[in-house]
């Protein structure tokens, strides 16, 4: 189920390679634990992670923990999960969804960090119960080209700093024993759920400024669909659901890691959000995602057993 840091970095260039391999082990890979007075000790984090290698419903976050809370203990969860599914490889902008910020009680998105075992290849079979909870939804990664990109403040801006668009299917797992009592600050303390995704064929960003204000447009009026083997739809949405914009994502992100003492590196993939409702995979079902509208980005296909 799981690829090896060398399999991940298959298909890119020696040299985007080298600077991914150099990013995660150069860079910080998480904040700085600060210690607050509803953040999970250390032993019911270790508890959390035994359920979650069990694929065991875990205990929910106490309803009375605040987002501080919630950043200590994802902080606690981010070290012990580095530990086993090798180096931060990029993060993820969850709740970017009005819909399903909706559904999680929150009008805020939430962020988690990515590990190089997590990522698989288009055409993947996994596990149906890949986790204690397992769902699956249409995303899409970007990858990060130099490190200004902290600095976008604009869609345009983040483009101009992005290398590569990349079809995504996530494979999140929200682990706990009640997942319709989670909130926004619980699903930020479970690391928005990070356990798997499948990505595809890399789509290169042009480096003309007509191609960059083409794509711009592309992705945020383009058509996403998740079908089944059978063509039959399962879910999707346009571009505009994720902020108006799904490079709004990268904005919001280079703003809530910056207020942990954190950065977006070169060489790391930025999972942007939801652009379907969140669904329960089944045995034998195999989902694609097409990104209608956005010329050369293929679609992504992963099958569950």
């Amino acid at each position: 189920m799981h690829a090896s840091p060398r399999h991940l970095l298959r298909g890119l260039s020696v040299v985007a390679a080298a600077t991914l391999l150099a990013a995660c082990a150069s860079a910080p890979s998480h904040a700085p634990i600060v210690q607050t007075a509803g953040c999970l000790s250390d032993a019911q984090v270790a508890t959390w992670m035994a359920d979650y290698n069990a694929r065991k419903p875990a205990m929910n976050p106490p309803e009375s923990m605040t987002m501080a809370d919630a950043a200590c203990t994802r902080a606690k969860l981010q070290q012990r999960l580095a530990a086993q599914d090798g180096p931060l490889v990029g993060y993820k902008a969850g709740l970017t969804n009005p819909a399903v910020q909706k559904k999680f009680n929150t009008d805020q998105p939430v962020w988690g960090a990515l590990y190089s075992s997590m990522l698989l290849n288009s055409g993947a079979t996994v596990d149906a119960a890949f986790g204690a909870r397992p769902l699956y939804e249409a995303d899409l990664l970007v990858r990060v080209k130099d490190a200004a990109i902290n600095a976008a403040k604009t869609p345009a801006e983040v483009l101009r700093h992005v290398d590569q668009i990349v079809p995504f299917i996530e494979l999140p797992d929200l682990m706990v024993q009640a997942p319709p009592k989670l909130n926004g600050v619980g699903v930020s303390a479970i690391n928005v759920g990070a356990r798997l995704g499948v990505r595809g064929p890399a789509l290169p960003v042009p480096q003309d400024a007509a191609g960059q204000a083409r794509l711009l447009t592309e992705l945020r009026d383009m058509n996403v669909s998740l079908t089944d083997a059978h063509g039959a739809r399962l879910g999707g949405g346009k571009g505009s659901d994720v902020l108006e914009h799904p490079l709004n994502a990268v904005v919001w992100l280079a703003g809530a890691l910056k207020a942990q003492g954190l950065a977006m590196q070169p060489g790391q993939l930025i999972s942007l959000g939801s652009f379907s409702a969140l669904l329960p995979p089944k045995p034998g079902l195999q989902a694609t995602v097409h990104y209608g509208g956005v010329p050369g980005l293929q679609p992504v296909t992963v099958t569950f057993r």
